[in-house]
C-alpha cells in the first residue's frame, strides 16, 4: 500500500511541478530558472509545514505520510533540475547567474522550510 501511495503521490507531484514551473516561466520568461526556484521554495515551505503536522500534531504515518512527503513533495521539488540548470548557466559562461541560482535556491528553500515549521507549530 505504501508503494502505491508513493507512486500516486509522485505522479501528482510531477504534474504539479510541471504546471507551476510552466506557469512561472510564462510569467517571467526563461532567461533564469525561475520555475525551478519557485517549486524548490514552495516545496521546502510545504515539507516544513507537513513535517510538523505529521510528526508533532497528528502523528500521521504509513501511506498518507508516504503519499505526501515522499511522493508528492519528492516529485514536486526539483533538486536534480536545479543542478542541471546551474551547470547549463556555468557552461554558457553566465557565472553570476549560476551563483545567484545556487544562493537563492538554497537560502530561500531553507528559509521557507523554517517558515513552514514555524507555521506548523503555531497551528
Amino acid at each position: 500500500m505504501q508503494l502505491l501511495a508513493i507512486a500516486v503521490g509522485g505522479a501528482l507531484g510531477a504534474l504539479l511541478r510541471f504546471g507551476v514551473s510552466e506557469g512561472v516561466h510564462s510569467a517571467f520568461g526563461r532567461s533564469f530558472p525561475y520555475g525551478t526556484l519557485t517549486v524548490n521554495v514552495i516545496g521546502s515551505l510545504l515539507i516544513g509545514l507537513l513535517y510538523v503536522m505529521f510528526n508533532e500534531r497528528f502523528e500521521l504515518t504509513g501511506p498518507w505520510r508516504a503519499l505526501m512527503l515522499v511522493g508528492v513533495l519528492g516529485a514536486f521539488t526539483t533538486f536534480s533540475t536545479f543542478s542541471m540548470e546551474t551547470l547549463e548557466l556555468i557552461e554558457k559562461g553566465d557565472f553570476a547567474a549560476s551563483i545567484l541560482n545556487v544562493v537563492l535556491n538554497i537560502s530561500l528553500s531553507v528559509f521557507a522550510a523554517w517558515i513552514g515549521v514555524i507555521v506548523g507549530r503555531s497551528i
